[in-house]
């Protein structure tokens, strides 16, 4: 209690009550304790204790809104876990607590007879007074904040108690806010430099666009993250998927009027609030996740993919500054894209330079001894059917013809061992690796890579690691030559006949396991095509395939993929 009395000079002076000396003493100390911790959920929970505390309220609570005004998440007191779990669900903010004001308080001290209360939920122990106030930041309600059975009646003084309360909290939280932005955009600037420093070095594009979305979306704290990319046709897919579910997202086919082609059209990220809420949703797999972030994969001003990050329903929406974050990102993602095309062009022009001087080689030095030949033996030819022999001249025209023969083919010998020295600089991954970067422009898309020794996969990452090197230790030149042409076939099929979403190209090698036992290399190309055509009769390039496994005492066949899926290819060789 207080009251106010003025003395002889007419200055008026407040008498504070002992008990709201003690209450005043109790908020300052409340408040100082709310500023002093910068984790937001520390301070949810503290500002919902402290609020009891000072009320001598049993139950307190705080619903804090989404942008739809609904319950994003809930923060309770005096209730256990086991009491929580038997309540279930928090309330939707509804009712009574719907009807807290924006300013002001609600106080209600007989619930039961109140108009606007609908009741508890079972298992709900029963409340018999509420106190009510909003938690404002910035004039917008950013929670509700009530508390339930205070021994006696509440007050106008708890009331007043509470509204500083929640100013207080709502400095605290903006702090915190401002705390935690900054931490993120520090964690987003590492992510950038960590990226940047993985586009400088000769990395794969696949192994680049992995990284990216497991660091977003570690960054971004999302549940999922996926990057869609151009596919088969004029579509779009998901190429690159990271988190809960991926397995069900890579290559989910993305309809053209949703929202990932309309954010690829105009070159401008959204935010969704929640997926599982969306009246439309043409992909059912996005059912399973609430808060969504669309980026454009934008490069010299076009868009090339979108970088999707995806949370669980019960986790909180993407904040708008979430989103120029994420948009950087993106750009590096392009940048990838175009580095990896950079370097396929760079990869395309030398080998047309190669051919090219293989061609010049062959024409000038071998085509023409060759040519050289060929006069010398029609000299031989008209010698014969002439009446004047000249045995002498025949036989040195032939050995001259001979000489250039032997020429003819050290020189083409030394052009095919330039071309195997140049290849034979790589391993057999690194040679396979190359084949399916290449095989891109043709396929739409990206080929994935697996290689496993003894049936352990092994990490493409780490090209020097032991077990790169004893795949290559056991697999000699001759048979990683066929092998390279063996996978080069199988992608050309794939992207003639098979008009496949994915490709998978696998290297498997099993070592002798003992004194007389032999190594065996297998490969495989599976799709998840149309399948083996019955109406094609040209077999030239399996025919080839399966020479080249025979010569190798191995064996090759293409059957229908697992349940009747696709295709696959499979050649297989023992080594040694």
């Amino acid at each position: 209690m207080s009251e106010s009395t003025q003395d002889n000079m007419g200055i008026s002076r407040m008498y504070v009550a002992p008990r709201a000396q003690s209450s005043q003493a109790n908020l300052m100390e409340a408040i100082l304790d709310l500023a002093s911790t910068l984790d937001l959920s520390k301070v949810l929970d503290h500002f919902v204790a402290q609020a009891c505390h000072l009320t001598q309220a049993r139950y307190g609570a705080l619903t804090v809104l989404d942008v739809r005004g609904e319950t994003a998440s809930f923060v309770q007191y005096g209730m256990t876990k086991d009491l929580q779990h038997a309540v279930g669900a928090p309330p939707l903010g509804r009712g009574l607590i719907g009807n807290i004001p924006i300013r002001g308080a609600l106080i209600v001290n007989d619930l039961h007879h109140a108009p606007d209360f609908t009741g508890f939920p079972p298992g709900h122990p029963d409340m018999s007074s509420f106190l009510g106030v909003p938690l404002r930041i910035r004039e917008q309600v950013y929670g509700r904040l009530y508390l339930c059975d205070k021994p006696t009646p509440f007050t106008e003084e708890d009331a007043h108690i509470l509204i500083g309360l929640a100013g207080a909290a709502a400095v605290a939280i903006e702090n915190s806010r401002l705390y935690a932005e900054a931490r993120k955009r520090e964690a987003w600037l590492k992510v950038s430099q960590q990226l940047t420093t993985n586009l400088l070095k000769d990395s794969d594009e696949e192994e680049a666009l992995e990284l990216i979305a497991r660091l977003v979306r570690e960054v971004a704290q999302a549940d999922a993250s996926l990057i869609i990319l151009p596919s088969v046709g004029d579509t779009y897919a998901c190429e690159i998927a990271d988190g809960q579910g991926a397995e069900d997202l890579i290559g989910l086919v993305f309809p053209d009027d949703g929202r990932a082609m309309t954010v690829l059209r105009e070159g401008v990220g959204l935010i969704v609030d929640s997926l599982q809420r969306s009246p439309t949703m043409r992909l059912p797999a996005f059912r399973a996740y609430g808060p969504a972030l669309y980026a454009p994969l934008i490069g010299h001003g076009t868009s090339k993919g979108v970088l999707v990050l995806l949370r669980r329903p019960d986790k909180p929406e993407f904040l708008p500054e979430d989103l120029p974050a994420a948009e950087g990102v993106a750009i590096q993602a392009a940048l990838a894209l175009e580095i990896s095309a950079s370097r396929h062009a760079e990869d395309l022009a030398t080998l047309r330079e190669q051919r090219i001087r293989i061609g010049r080689d062959l024409h000038d030095l071998a085509i023409q001894q060759l040519f050289a030949t060929g006069m010398h033996l029609e000299g031989v030819r008209q010698q014969l059917h002439s009446e004047a022999l000249d045995a002498q001249l025949i036989d040195q025209t032939l050995k001259t013809a001979l000489n250039l023969v032997d020429d003819s083919v050290t020189q083409i010998r030394a052009i095919i061992a330039d071309l195997r020295d140049s290849d034979d600089e790589e391993g057999l991954v690194e040679r396979v690796r190359r084949e399916t970067s290449t095989a891109r422009s043709s396929l739409g898309y990206a080929p994935s890579l697996l290689v496993e020794v003894d049936g352990v996969p092994l990490s493409l990452d780490d090209e020097d690691s032991s077990a790169m090197d004893t795949l290559d230790s056991f697999v000699d030149s001759d048979i990683s030559t066929d092998c390279v042409a063996v996978v080069r076939e199988g992608l050309a099929n794939a992207a003639r006949h098979a008009h496949a979403t994915a490709v998978l190209v696998k290297l498997a090698l099993t070592t002798p396991q003992g004194d007389d036992a032999k190594g065996r290399l297998l490969v495989s190309v599976s799709d998840d095509g149309l399948g083996i055509d019955p109406h094609i009769s040209r077999r030239s390039g399996l025919d080839n395939m399966c020479a080249r496994a025979n010569r190798h005492g191995g064996m090759c066949s293409v059957v229908p993929g697992e349940q009747g899926v696709g295709t696959l290819m499979t050649w297989s060789v023992p080594l040694g």
